[in-house]
């Protein structure tokens, strides 16, 4: 009886086998795989964006109050609002904010 209960003590439910799994699945990478692998984790820690430089500006007062009443409807800081709006600016995907 104590084996039986040892041994339920150690079953895992479906989420810990699926980590398991998994965990099994990428510690069998042979050689080649492996380097690939380090080779794409190194590619993306190199180009992971840092962080951006800061810039000083003066906007009109209104100008301003109505940035702070945009940024909070979508639920942003302003300064990370208008971070956003120079980012889409520049990526050309930046939509109208003037018929909300």
């Amino acid at each position: 009886m104590n084996k039986a209960i040892k041994r339920e003590k150690n079953e895992l439910d479906q989420y810990e086998q699926e980590l398991e799994n998994g965990f099994n699945a990428s510690s069998a990478l042979t050689g080649k795989e492996e380097k690939r692998v380090s080779q794409a984790l190194k590619l993306a820690a190199t180009n992971y964006r840092r962080k951006g430089a800061r810039i000083t500006i003066r906007v009109y007062e209104e100008d301003l109050a109505n940035i702070k009443r945009l940024a909070f409807d979508e639920g942003l800081p302003y300064q990370t609002f208008i971070t956003s709006i120079l980012h889409k600016l520049s990526t050309g995907s930046l939509r109208s904010y003037s018929n909300q």
